[in-house]
């Protein structure tokens, strides 16, 4: 029994520590993920411990307590995400829904086919906007008939697993669509003009994530999620970041782009909303995000239980644009430790993947001629 906690122990200890590197390596990064399973792999390992543990024994207690400094870490880690936290997000007032907008993000897995369970699924909701992350063109091609319900759309399906689909009822304006970082991922940066004139910025991102085979660093996501980030920044309009960032929501990564964007996540307080894998529950970490700027309220939050055949679930979100949202709901502010990580790893994305050789100039132009192109007003 106690070399069954041993073993499970040592393995919850090195996974806590993983993340503590600061290297993009994808082995390292990939520790980021499972803070829930991590904890209670830790757990386990102290009541399989219990059942041995000799007072006596300096090995004992040592281990014992690097276990439980562990267990501390990782509650400390995922407390924002349930209900004892204080929400980041507070709920909308009833008499002032003028500016409601509602969101379905949906990663529909590229070969899945399940094309009229997601028809279905998605008007069923009836949100105001759907993205969609993975279609390619046979998907493209069956969710054709929902062009007759969003009049606005913007299609970029590819056969990568990075394709992206926008259908809105919306109007949109000053719409693009960009590859950032890479050269086959796209994102798509609008702005939706609300029913009472309002514009808000939506930016609809999927970046690659550190994997063996396909991307063997963390670098790529980073910088393409940190570049919209500062673009964010340096904009006045209310904003909307939506999409799978297969990243987690406390992630290393994750934070310091709530922070470099002054974003805020509606999940804090109220729950994980896992969302990947749809099919092994004990694996589950909150992939699909949606973030906002404190201009918004949460008028309501859900994790739809139905994949659709896809190994992500759906994400429904409605917001209310309040005039007095941004006084009670602080911006998240980056401080310049922050500014100089986020522009070492741009630089660093930009220079492997597209730019050769960034100066700071360079990298500022990007930054604002994304922010141009993204934000600007009509």
């Amino acid at each position: 029994m106690k070399w069954l906690a041993i073993i499970i122990g040592v393995l919850g200890i090195i996974l806590t520590a993983k993340p503590f590197f600061k290297s993009a390596n994808w082995f390292i990064r990939l520790g980021d993920f499972p803070r829930i399973q991590v904890l209670l792999v830790l757990l386990g390992s102290l009541v399989l411990l219990s059942f041995g543990f000799d007072y006596q024994n300096i090995f004992d207690i040592v281990f014992a307590l690097s276990l439980i400094i562990c267990v501390f870490y990782q509650i400390q880690a995922i407390l924002p995400f349930t209900v004892l936290h204080r929400k980041e997000v507070q709920s909308a007032r009833d008499e002032i829904r003028e500016n409601d907008i509602s969101l379905l993000i949906f990663n529909v897995l590229m070969e899945n086919d399940n094309y009229e369970d997601a028809l279905r699924l998605i008007e069923r909701y009836d949100s105001d906007i759907v993205l969609l992350a993975e279609p390619d063109d046979v998907w493209a091609e069956n969710l054709a008939p929902l062009k007759e319900k969003y009049s606005h759309t913007v299609f970029c399906p590819l056969d990568n697993r990075y394709g992206m689909m926008l259908f809105s009822r919306l109007p949109l304006h000053d719409t693009e669509l960009q590859f950032l970082i890479q050269d086959d991922i796209p994102s798509i940066h609008t702005q939706i003009e609300l029913p009472t004139g309002r514009s808000i910025a939506l930016h609809g991102v999927h970046p690659r994530p550190p994997m063996p085979g396909e991307n063997t660093r963390s670098t790529e996501r980073d910088g393409e999620l940190l570049l919209v980030g500062k673009a964010i920044r340096e904009s006045n309009l209310p904003c909307i970041v939506a999409g799978d960032l297969n990243d987690v929501a406390w992630s290393r990564t994750t934070r310091l782009f709530k922070r470099v964007g002054g974003l805020l996540d509606p999940r804090v307080g109220r729950g994980f909303y896992n969302t990947f894998h749809a099919h092994y529950p004990f694996l589950r970490v909150p992939l699909d995000h949606v973030f906002h700027s404190p201009h918004f309220r949460l008028v309501r939050l859900e994790r739809i239980d139905d994949a659709c055949g896809s190994d992500h679930f759906p994400v429904f979100i409605k917001l209310s644009l309040e005039p007095d949202a941004t006084a009670i709901q602080a911006k998240p502010h980056a401080g310049e430790t922050d500014k100089e990580e986020a522009h070492d790893v741009i630089g660093v994305a930009l220079e492997d993947n597209r730019y050769g050789k960034l100066s700071f100039r360079r990298l500022r132009e990007k930054i604002a001629k994304l922010k141009h192109k993204i934000s600007r007003k009509k």
